[in-house]
Protein backbone atom coordinates (compact mmCIF):
# COMPACT_ATOMS: atom_id res chain seq x y z
CA UNK A 1 0.00 0.00 0.00
CA UNK A 2 2.89 2.61 1.32
CA UNK A 3 4.80 1.83 -2.17
CA UNK A 4 2.01 2.58 -4.55
CA UNK A 5 1.44 5.60 -2.77
CA UNK A 6 4.92 6.78 -3.10
CA UNK A 7 4.84 5.52 -6.82
CA UNK A 8 1.78 7.83 -7.04
CA UNK A 9 3.70 11.06 -5.87
CA UNK A 10 6.75 9.85 -7.76
CA UNK A 11 4.34 10.01 -10.75
CA UNK A 12 2.30 13.11 -10.22
CA UNK A 13 5.96 15.00 -9.16
CA UNK A 14 7.64 13.55 -12.81
CA UNK A 15 4.16 14.82 -15.18
CA UNK A 16 3.81 18.25 -12.89
CA UNK A 17 7.70 18.93 -13.79
CA UNK A 18 7.22 18.09 -17.56
CA UNK A 19 4.51 19.97 -18.55
CA UNK A 20 5.98 23.28 -17.61
CA UNK A 21 8.85 22.38 -20.29
CA UNK A 22 6.72 21.70 -23.22
CA UNK A 23 6.04 26.09 -23.39
CA UNK A 24 9.35 27.55 -25.54
CA UNK A 25 10.35 31.06 -24.95
CA UNK A 26 11.29 32.44 -28.00
CA UNK A 27 14.22 35.30 -28.00
CA UNK A 28 12.91 38.02 -30.81
CA UNK A 29 15.87 38.20 -33.24
CA UNK A 30 18.18 35.81 -31.04
CA UNK A 31 21.58 37.25 -30.86
CA UNK A 32 20.85 41.00 -32.21
CA UNK A 33 17.34 41.25 -30.26
CA UNK A 34 14.74 43.78 -31.30
CA UNK A 35 16.70 46.33 -33.51
CA UNK A 36 16.63 47.70 -36.74
CA UNK A 37 18.74 45.52 -39.43
CA UNK A 38 16.93 42.41 -38.45
CA UNK A 39 14.56 40.48 -41.17
CA UNK A 40 11.66 39.65 -38.71
CA UNK A 41 9.54 37.48 -41.53
CA UNK A 42 12.90 35.51 -41.49
CA UNK A 43 13.30 34.81 -37.82
CA UNK A 44 9.85 33.43 -37.41
CA UNK A 45 9.90 31.33 -40.75
CA UNK A 46 11.01 28.49 -39.10
CA UNK A 47 9.28 28.77 -36.16
CA UNK A 48 6.15 27.25 -35.21
CA UNK A 49 4.38 29.56 -31.92
CA UNK A 50 1.40 28.10 -29.60
CA UNK A 51 -0.13 29.16 -26.95
CA UNK A 52 1.46 29.37 -23.55
CA UNK A 53 5.25 29.99 -25.51
CA UNK A 54 6.23 33.70 -24.63
CA UNK A 55 8.56 35.83 -26.65
CA UNK A 56 11.34 37.90 -25.07
CA UNK A 57 12.45 41.08 -26.70
CA UNK A 58 15.80 42.67 -25.75
CA UNK A 59 16.46 45.81 -27.22
CA UNK A 60 18.12 49.02 -25.96
CA UNK A 61 15.69 51.91 -24.48
CA UNK A 62 15.47 54.20 -27.74
CA UNK A 63 13.23 51.37 -28.91
CA UNK A 64 9.41 50.19 -27.70
CA UNK A 65 7.48 47.12 -28.00
CA UNK A 66 4.15 48.06 -29.42
CA UNK A 67 1.00 45.34 -29.90
CA UNK A 68 -0.75 46.69 -32.32
CA UNK A 69 -3.62 46.17 -35.22
CA UNK A 70 -3.36 44.46 -38.18
CA UNK A 71 -3.86 47.58 -40.05
CA UNK A 72 -1.38 49.77 -37.83
CA UNK A 73 1.36 46.82 -38.60
CA UNK A 74 0.26 46.94 -42.40
CA UNK A 75 1.08 50.97 -42.23
CA UNK A 76 3.36 51.26 -39.61
CA UNK A 77 0.92 53.79 -37.49
CA UNK A 78 2.16 54.54 -34.26
CA UNK A 79 0.16 55.72 -31.54
CA UNK A 80 -2.57 53.35 -31.16
CA UNK A 81 -0.47 50.58 -29.44
CA UNK A 82 -3.01 47.58 -27.59
CA UNK A 83 0.00 47.52 -25.06
CA UNK A 84 3.70 49.21 -25.30
CA UNK A 85 6.67 49.06 -22.86
CA UNK A 86 9.82 50.70 -23.88
CA UNK A 87 11.97 48.74 -20.57
CA UNK A 88 14.70 47.30 -22.86
CA UNK A 89 13.62 43.64 -21.81
CA UNK A 90 9.93 42.70 -22.46
CA UNK A 91 8.85 39.64 -22.43
CA UNK A 92 5.14 38.62 -23.79
CA UNK A 93 3.19 35.76 -23.10
CA UNK A 94 1.10 34.09 -26.22
CA UNK A 95 -2.07 33.47 -24.33
CA UNK A 96 -4.50 33.24 -27.42
CA UNK A 97 -4.46 32.05 -31.05
CA UNK A 98 -4.22 34.13 -33.96
CA UNK A 99 -1.90 36.70 -35.38
CA UNK A 100 -0.44 39.04 -33.73
CA UNK A 101 1.59 42.24 -34.60
CA UNK A 102 4.43 43.64 -33.10
CA UNK A 103 6.04 47.27 -33.94
CA UNK A 104 8.58 49.75 -32.51
CA UNK A 105 6.94 52.85 -31.91
CA UNK A 106 9.49 55.30 -32.79
CA UNK A 107 8.38 56.84 -35.92
CA UNK A 108 10.70 55.65 -38.69
CA UNK A 109 11.64 52.21 -37.12
CA UNK A 110 9.07 50.12 -38.57
CA UNK A 111 9.14 51.31 -41.70
CA UNK A 112 12.69 50.00 -41.57
CA UNK A 113 11.65 46.45 -40.88
CA UNK A 114 11.39 46.63 -36.66
CA UNK A 115 8.26 44.96 -37.32
CA UNK A 116 6.85 41.64 -36.11
CA UNK A 117 3.70 39.05 -36.77
CA UNK A 118 3.77 36.11 -35.14
CA UNK A 119 1.30 33.22 -36.02
CA UNK A 120 0.26 31.28 -32.93
CA UNK A 121 -1.77 28.10 -32.98
CA UNK A 122 -3.86 26.66 -30.38
CA UNK A 123 -2.18 23.17 -29.37
CA UNK A 124 -0.11 21.59 -26.76
CA UNK A 125 1.39 24.06 -24.15
CA UNK A 126 1.83 24.49 -20.71
CA UNK A 127 -0.76 27.27 -20.28
CA UNK A 128 -4.01 26.45 -22.43
CA UNK A 129 -6.05 29.25 -23.72
CA UNK A 130 -9.11 29.75 -21.80
CA UNK A 131 -11.63 30.53 -24.60
CA UNK A 132 -13.45 27.61 -25.80
CA UNK A 133 -12.02 25.46 -28.53
CA UNK A 134 -15.05 25.09 -30.75
CA UNK A 135 -13.73 26.86 -34.00
CA UNK A 136 -12.75 24.02 -36.35
CA UNK A 137 -10.53 26.51 -38.03
CA UNK A 138 -6.65 26.86 -37.99
CA UNK A 139 -6.61 30.28 -37.88
CA UNK A 140 -9.19 32.87 -37.08
CA UNK A 141 -10.43 35.82 -39.29
CA UNK A 142 -8.29 38.70 -38.46
CA UNK A 143 -9.68 42.21 -38.70
CA UNK A 144 -8.28 45.64 -39.57
CA UNK A 145 -9.86 47.02 -36.74
CA UNK A 146 -7.96 47.73 -33.24
CA UNK A 147 -9.51 45.26 -30.41
CA UNK A 148 -11.69 46.85 -28.17
CA UNK A 149 -11.33 43.81 -25.34
CA UNK A 150 -8.92 42.62 -23.63
CA UNK A 151 -5.67 42.54 -25.12
CA UNK A 152 -4.69 39.19 -25.91
CA UNK A 153 -1.33 39.04 -24.59
CA UNK A 154 0.03 40.08 -21.49
CA UNK A 155 3.36 42.00 -20.99
CA UNK A 156 5.60 41.92 -18.59
CA UNK A 157 8.83 43.99 -17.95
CA UNK A 158 11.81 41.29 -16.98
CA UNK A 159 15.60 41.28 -16.90
CA UNK A 160 17.41 40.33 -19.89
CA UNK A 161 17.90 36.63 -20.13
CA UNK A 162 21.13 35.17 -20.35
CA UNK A 163 19.71 32.53 -22.89
CA UNK A 164 16.46 31.89 -24.83
CA UNK A 165 15.26 29.91 -22.35
CA UNK A 166 13.29 30.62 -19.23
CA UNK A 167 12.09 29.07 -15.73
CA UNK A 168 11.09 25.75 -18.19
CA UNK A 169 12.27 22.78 -16.89
CA UNK A 170 14.95 21.63 -19.48
CA UNK A 171 14.16 18.60 -20.95
CA UNK A 172 17.27 17.16 -19.46
CA UNK A 173 16.22 17.43 -15.91
CA UNK A 174 12.97 16.08 -16.84
CA UNK A 175 14.82 12.77 -17.91
CA UNK A 176 16.46 12.58 -14.74
CA UNK A 177 14.03 13.61 -12.43
CA UNK A 178 11.69 10.63 -14.82
CA UNK A 179 14.91 8.14 -14.25
CA UNK A 180 15.03 8.88 -10.28
CA UNK A 181 10.98 8.51 -9.88
CA UNK A 182 11.51 5.22 -11.91
CA UNK A 183 14.24 4.27 -9.43
CA UNK A 184 12.06 5.00 -6.62
CA UNK A 185 8.82 2.92 -8.04
CA UNK A 186 11.35 -0.42 -8.63
CA UNK A 187 12.89 -0.17 -5.39
CA UNK A 188 9.31 0.14 -3.59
Amino acid sequence: MVSSSVGMVCLLLVSWMVVPSLAKVYTVGDTPGWTTGVDYSTWTKDKTFKVGDSLVFNYPTSHTVDEVSSSDYGTCTVGNAITTDNSGATTVALKTAGTHYFICGVVGHCANGMKLSVKVESGSSAAPSKSPSSSSSSSPASTDKPSTSTPSTTTTTTKAPDSSSSWSLSPFMAVVTTCLALLVLVIS
